[in-house]
């Protein structure tokens, strides 16, 4: 049996808006995440069942809500965000009694659609689906999609296109924006609310409000070092978009590299490469410091606070480079890096952005010690590598450890590109068959095309946001 709560829904009426999803004229169940239904304790009588609850056409255990939160999108504050699209259905506790969140996303029109339809249509739908497993198979802290529903209606955007409704997997859909929303207001009451809420559902070791913050802050720096390591680009990095869970959501502009290009950036939005690559280091410390901003406002009157939730964030910054290089060096084989291992990884990094290698394909050449670049045999690199092959000479297993820090596939752009174009004309072979490879990301035995970089026609110069 389901095993269902409603814990957010149970909070004050200033955390969301009871909005139902908006029914559609022809649900069809296109994909089922059944692993993920499995780990959740999830089942559904039949087919119809499903069809009907994850289109959003009958309910969930009660009430379906829109979240209400606030945000800084690309540096400007927005007071007045919540869910435009997405309905929070019900939280589910899985086999090991852990608690999640399972949330509809394009499923109709709330009170903060903003003049939205509230729709999504099928490509960002797929992207989502794709990259976020991706994610999760990576090792990398996720959102999931347990499934994909489309909708028999079309959605108009540039063109006319096919509605789909995903429903994605989360901790929570907690945010820094949300803590900014009661903070804008300044809702003492239901700030101090959702801290203590925030606190006992991911922080439960948490005593006090700093130790909550320095509890996101390390998640945080975790997270976004990881997406370093697989050479992966959020593209909308707004406050919004952080959860404090340490979960990546929103995948809408994401893209990996391909060509290892420290300032390369994808979202057809981000004009000024706020969100690049390399920038993502440092976003994420601003992120930090407006959740320290907006939970300033519960301590006032204590003289202390201030300089003590600065120095968390001082302490924060210097902790994401630290991850940043713990995960570079795992990469090159070191398990324990020292001091002098930046250097080396920084002269690497180098050596790569001038050389426009393949970030991904570079890292598993490398591992599987081949070299099929020109410029792995000239002086630079073979001058970098003497060093790095002395470095690791005396380190157990560093092979290993390279192994599993350098995937040898990623959903690269080009290749989500010809699953959503084929799927868009009735055929989801490559969808299925980019999803399959992706399970096992670090596996060096099985070979596949989705490795290959793209050509020249193929590449993928620019990714958009679902909306």
């Amino acid at each position: 049996m389901n095993n269902f709560e409603n814990s957010y829904g149970k909070l004050p009426e200033n955390f969301y808006s009871i909005t139902p999803p908006t029914p559609v004229v022809d649900p069809k169940l296109l994909k089922w995440n059944s692993t993920l239904a499995e780990e959740l304790g999830l089942k559904f009588d039949s087919l119809a069942e499903k069809e009907s609850i994850f289109s959003g056409n009958i309910p969930l255990n009660g009430t379906p809500i829109a979240q209400k939160y606030a945000g800084h999108q690309f540096g400007q504050f927005n007071p007045d965000l919540g869910d435009g699209r997405a309905h929070l259905l019900t939280e589910v506790i899985s086999p090991k009694g852990e608690r999640y969140d399972i949330t509809l996303k394009g499923s109709g029109r709330t009170p903060y659609s903003r003049g939205g339809d509230g729709r999504a249509w099928l490509g960002p739908v797929l992207r989502e689906y794709i990259v976020s497993e991706a994610m999760h198979s990576l090792g990398i802290p996720t959102t999931r999609a347990l499934a994909i529903v489309s909708s028999g209606e079309p959605v108009y955007r540039e063109a006319k296109m096919p509605g789909a409704i995903i429903t994605r997997i989360a901790k929570s859909h907690i945010r820094i924006g949300t803590f900014q929303w009661f903070s804008a207001t300044s809702d003492f009451k239901n700030l101090q609310t959702l801290l203590d809420y925030s606190i006992k559902r991911h922080y439960p070791d948490a005593k006090t409000t700093a130790e909550f913050l320095r509890a996101v802050c390390l998640k945080q720096a975790e997270l976004v070092a990881k997406w370093m390591r697989i050479g992966f680009i959020h593209g909308v990095m707004n406050t919004d978009n952080c959860l404090i869970s340490g979960e990546t959501i929103d995948y809408g502009p994401c893209a990996f590299i391909d060509e290892y290009n420290p300032d390369k950036v994808f979202s057809s939005i981000d004009n000024f490469g706020r969100y690049s690559f390399t920038n993502q280091s440092k976003v994420i410390i601003w992120n930090l410091a407006q959740l320290a901003n907006s939970l300033l406002i519960l301590h006032e009157n204590e003289a202390d606070t201030l300089d003590e939730f600065q120095e968390i964030i001082n302490e924060a910054a210097v902790y994401m480079s630290q991850q940043y290089y713990i995960q570079f060096a795992l990469k090159l084989g070191i398990n324990s890096p020292i001091k002098k291992d930046e250097h080396l990884i920084n002269e690497l990094m180098t050596i790569l952005a001038e050389a426009n290698a393949d970030f991904t394909n570079f890292f598993s050449s490398i591992t599987n010690e081949t070299k099929p670049y020109d410029f792995m045999n000239k002086k630079p690199y073979l001058t970098w590598e003497k060093k790095w092959h002395s470095r690791i000479q005396n380190i157990p297993k560093a092979k290993e450890t390279m192994r599993q820090a350098n995937p040898s596939i990623i959903p690269r752009n080009h290749n989500i590109e010809k699953a959503i174009q084929s799927a868009l004309s009735d055929n989801f072979d490559p969808f299925y068959t980019l999803n399959e490879a992706l399970k096992n990301p670090y596996n060096y035995i099985e070979k596949s095309d989705l490795t290959k970089a793209p050509g020249k026609d193929e590449k993928v110069t620019a990714t958009f946001c679902g909306t």
